[in-house]
């Protein structure tokens, strides 16, 4: 099973909130999930990001692949390999 962690789009109709989640490769955007690690908010000025930095690294470690944008949001949080 190829885990992935990536965003799951919340929130209503041109106001975007997302949830940073592990989740396996194939299951789709906002389907199942296996752990909600975060969250991410675009629509602030400067946008906020919150990042349970522990669980992160343990899925990282693990093998979990991020995606771009939580790559960048990792990087912002200061969260490396």
């Amino acid at each position: 099973m190829a885990v992935k962690i990536r965003l799951r789009r919340m929130g209503q109709k041109k106001a975007p909130f997302y949830r940073i989640i592990v989740a396996d490769s194939k299951s789709p955007r906002d389907g199942r999930f296996i752990e909600e690690i975060g969250t991410y908010d675009p629509t602030q000025e400067p946008s906020v990001y919150k990042v349970d930095e522990e669980a992160a690294k343990k899925w990282l470690a693990n093998g979990a692949q991020p995606t771009e944008v939580v790559a960048k949001i990792f990087k912002l949080a200061g969260i490396e390999k």
